[in-house]
């Protein structure tokens, strides 16, 4: 999963990057408020990238996943109140 959500991020930006120097390259010689359009998508683009690349997968432990260590374990559900299973 990791690392299909690293490919996605790259794509993104990279998609990003292209939009930008397109923009400001090539589309801003016949039309400015395109290129101005092509910037505000692509300023978008950032944010919703980190948003997937960081995003849980199914297989990907999490912060409150036992961490192996019994006496950690037991000190941190008795800290968030839960009840251990034995």
């Amino acid at each position: 999963m990791y690392a299909r959500r690293r490919h996605a991020y790259f794509v993104m930006m990279g998609t990003c990057l292209a939009l930008f120097v397109l923009a400001w390259g090539v589309v801003r010689l016949w039309s400015v408020p395109v290129a101005v359009g092509m910037c505000v998508v692509a300023m978008v683009i950032p944010p919703l990238a980190a948003v997937v690349a960081n995003r849980r997968g199914p297989d990907d432990r999490w912060w409150d996943d036992p961490s192996g260590d019994p006496k950690s374990d037991e000190w941190w559900d008795e800290l968030d109140g839960k009840k251990r299973r034995r």
